[in-house]
């Protein structure tokens, strides 16, 4: 080995064609028959895809499941997208799957989601819709193939069952092209059977055999869908085996998992109506004889009693009851009156006292009352205000000028009238007025 050679551990080795594989391949579309296949508890599905060359090891975990509509099982042939990746505990290559479908029904199975969700938001799959199937129908229309095995094995049960049932066939293509046209032409006859001179049918079973979900598809059909939720009569789907499911068994009254079921369900077994039958007479029987002694117990209690021998009593003893009856109402109606006559005059003086002439009377007391009050008010304090304002006036004579004057004092002004307080103020020949307590003296500045 040389010198220089890189040694790499397992680990790394499997790390680098994980990302080799990862890198180089990525997310690829595979086709092949499932094989192995199993459900862990966990939610995870493993399986093995497989051709007549190789196989391929897959893992689906929970959540990819979980989103996925179709069904894998061994044998299927499948087309599976994810990515290839290595679980490196044990060194295996193998495909995470994200997506399953089945081989040629990608597209169909695109076109059935997106018309379920349509016809789900419009309402044609609701239970308040539904119309109840009667249990007793005398006459059931059975629109099928009349060379499939599924009216065989619905004709063979309604013949045993329900011998008393009129059956009527009204064959139709259940595959192919323009298949769901003869079905709905078929619901539209049927829906008005009247005018066309057919029995109108209790109830309607609209079914085939099983088949892939190229042969079903006719009940796909966005056409039949609305024709069925259209029909005036309950409907029954019936369509291929119990793991099949179409559109027509969402907008159906009912759906049965097969033909022959939907032929029991229509048919309860003679047996099983003869013993209930039999018990609903056993009821009946019991019900009436315990009626006829109750009847009877009464007939014997009168025939005893005081009304053959003696019917004057219970006349008088009604009588006697009608009279006290007649005394607690004449009593119970003067007691009434009484409580009447009391509650109106209660009332009468109540109004008397909101009458309007007294209102008014009174807001007229209370305003001459209050006028007094104001004018009372004012004078007083006029009064105070009037004694306020001679005191002001002998205070204001005291510290007023004309009392310093008085004493003996003066102040002069300048001619503008500006009273002087300092001898440089003024200039000679400049003259001065100067106030006394009596008069003024004008006089012209020397010096």
């Amino acid at each position: 080995m040389p010198e220089d050679a890189e040694i790499l551990s397992v680990t790394q080795l499997t790390r680098e064609i994980r990302d080799v594989l990862e890198g180089h391949i990525g997310s690829v579309w595979v086709e092949g028959e499932i094989s192995n296949h199993r459900l862990q508890s966990s939610g995870h599905q493993y399986f093995t895809l497989k051709d007549a060359g190789a196989q391929l090891s897959c893992v689906m975990f929970r959540g990819a499941a979980a989103r996925s509509t179709a069904r894998i099982h061994d044998g299927a042939l499948m087309q599976v997208h994810g990515e290839i990746s290595v679980y490196e505990p044990r060194g295996q290559y193998q495909m995470v799957v994200k997506q399953v479908q089945a081989k040629g029904k990608g597209s169909l199975q695109e076109r059935f989601e997106a018309l379920k969700r349509q016809l789900h938001a419009e309402g044609l799959f609701d239970e308040e819709s539904k119309r109840p199937i009667p249990r007793f129908p005398r006459v059931v229309a059975l629109v099928t193939s009349p060379t499939g095995a599924a009216i065989q094995d619905m004709l063979n049960i309604l013949t045993r069952r329900a011998p008393w049932v009129r059956v009527l066939v009204f064959p139709v293509r259940v595959q192919g092209q323009g298949a769901e046209l003869e079905i709905v032409r078929a619901l539209q006859v049927l829906g008005n059977a009247e005018d066309y001179d057919l029995p109108v049918p209790d109830t309607i079973v609209v079914g085939r055999g099983g088949g892939s979900l190229e042969d079903l598809w006719c009940f796909n059909e966005e056409s039949l869908a609305r024709a069925i939720a259209a029909c005036p009569i309950p409907i029954i789907s019936a369509v291929g085996h119990e793991i099949d499911f179409t559109i027509a068994d969402f907008v159906a009254d009912l759906r049965a998992p097969t033909p022959s079921a939907a032929a029991e369900l229509l048919a309860p077994d003679a047996s099983e109506l003869q013993r209930h039958f039999e018990s609903i007479a056993r009821t009946l029987k019991a019900r009436v004889s315990t009626l006829l002694d109750h009847h009877q117990h009464v007939i014997d209690l009168t025939a005893k009693g005081p009304l053959l021998h003696a019917p004057e009593r219970l006349l008088q003893q009604a009588e006697q009851s009608t009279d006290e009856a007649e005394s607690r109402l004449r009593d119970a109606l003067r007691e009434r009156l009484q409580t009447l006559t009391d509650d109106l005059t209660q009332k009468q003086h109540v109004l008397a006292a909101h009458h309007p002439r007294v209102q008014l009377a009174e807001a007229v007391h209370r305003s001459e009352n209050l006028s007094q009050r104001l004018r009372q008010s004012v004078l007083h304090r006029l009064d105070r205000l009037n004694d306020r304002l001679e005191a002001r006036g002998e205070l204001l004579k005291h510290i007023g000028p004309e009392s310093v004057l008085a004493r003996g004092f003066s102040y002069t002004t300048n001619a503008e009238g500006r009273v002087l307080s300092d001898a440089g103020e003024v200039s000679e020949g400049e003259e001065l007025v100067t106030r006394l307590a009596k008069g003024t003296v004008k006089s012209v500045v020397k010096s």
